[in-house]
């Protein structure tokens, strides 16, 4: 799998990506009717830097956005946001996109990451950051509004590094 650099031909992969989660709008904070214009500014927003995964055939597979969690006296700890193609999940892209971010965040000069709105629901999502070393230092009850499940916890997530 090759991580690199998107770029503004990767728009229509990142959307395909992208757009079935925010439908879905079970694991990520979108609005669920978010448009492809807004989608990829959000994605896109000035100061985070882009990755795209590519499996061996060259179509992407995954992506993160890197940017630093809070400006000033909080600009040390960086945050990142990732999707996964569905029809890729489970076959370790997610991982190799956490780690890919996590050297890059540490070789920026970033001293952790954080993630401040993990739904507590996306046990796999839980399940894999804790696996990358993340750690759930905070429970805000009842902050995310499940299409299906009603209102359930959001997690901060942590890690040095």
């Amino acid at each position: 799998m090759l991580i690199r650099a998107a770029t503004r031909d990767d728009h229509d992969a990142i959307w395909r990506i992208f757009e079935p989660v925010i439908r879905a709008g079970d694991t990520y904070t979108r609005p669920r009717d978010t448009s492809r214009e807004d989608a990829l500014a959000y994605w896109f927003a000035r100061g985070s830097e882009v990755f795209v995964a590519e499996d061996a055939a060259g179509a992407v597979v995954g992506t993160y956005a890197l940017r630093t969690n809070q400006t000033g006296g909080g600009s040390h700890v960086a945050n990142c946001g990732y999707l996964v193609a569905a029809a890729t999940e489970g076959r370790g892209v997610g991982r190799a996109l956490c780690e890919d971010s996590l050297r890059r965040a540490k070789a920026r000069g970033f001293r952790a990451m954080q993630f401040n709105f993990v739904v507590s629901t996306n046990e796999r999502a839980v399940h894999l950051w804790q696996s990358c070393g993340f750690e759930i230092v905070g429970r805000l009850p009842g902050a995310f509004a499940h299409p299906a499940l009603g209102y359930v916890d959001a997690l901060v997530m942590y890690r040095a590094l």
